[in-house]
């Protein structure tokens, strides 16, 4: 999953980052709202994390924004205005959650995650197919029962492809998910990390190729 992180305190969001893709997720940061205005308008964020209280464009003006708009992400306020008054505000801005500073990690990373399952159709808290189960809360994969290790950006990719329950996702359709706005487009990092994918799922192959169009489960 792919989620903007919207926050003027640079040392909070550069560490909300680092926790997230600790996760396996995708994180790109911004610290103003003109900012956050803009990485939207080019990129399809699964979850926002947004505060309130911004630079530029202020945190209300970009809720209000995103959610009169077209735009599919889930938007959670992240802000040190707690009171009911202030949630209540959020929420009929547009927000689909709110959280108050100070706040636990935890508890964070579990609300990011039922956001982004918010999806149409909607997906359950476990993803089950082909004899794979992936669970994200726990951070775990099982083959046909038996553990399987993976590293952080191997349970994206593959977190990417449970999720789009047999349809096919292309290379870009990866990077854009599993890969944060840094990573190189020209570079084999896709087709190298489903390779290692599939050796590390073993026999029978359940990753498969679509000649010309990418990878489905």
């Amino acid at each position: 999953m792919r989620v903007l992180v919207v926050e003027d305190e640079q040392v909070l969001a550069d560490a909300v980052a680092v926790g997230l893709r600790r996760e396996s997720m995708a994180v790109d940061v911004v610290y103003d709202g003109d900012s956050a205005l803009e990485r939207t308008s080019v990129n399809d964020y699964d979850v926002v994390i947004l505060d309130r209280d911004l630079p530029g464009t202020h945190g209300d003006d970009v809720c209000r924004s995103l959610a009169s708009s077209s735009y599919t992400g889930r938007i959670l306020m992240l802000t040190a205005a707690g009171e009911l008054d202030d949630k209540v505000a959020g929420l009929t801005l547009g927000a689909d959650d709110y959280m108050a500073k100070p706040f636990a990690f935890a508890e964070l990373i579990a609300r990011v995650r039922a956001l982004a399952r918010r999806a149409a159709p909607p997906l359950p808290p476990v993803l089950e197919r082909g004899g794979i189960t992936l669970d994200p809360a726990n951070h775990t994969v099982e083959r046909d029962g038996r553990p399987v290790p993976l590293t952080p950006k191997e349970f994206a990719v593959l977190e990417v492809l449970m999720r789009a329950n047999g349809t096919v996702v292309s290379a870009e359709g990866l990077l854009e998910k599993a890969w944060d706005e840094n990573a190189d487009p020209f570079t084999n990092v896709v087709r190298v990390t489903v390779m290692t994918l599939r050796k590390k799922l073993g026999e029978p192959p359940v990753i498969r190729t679509v000649q010309g169009a990418g990878y489905r489960i």
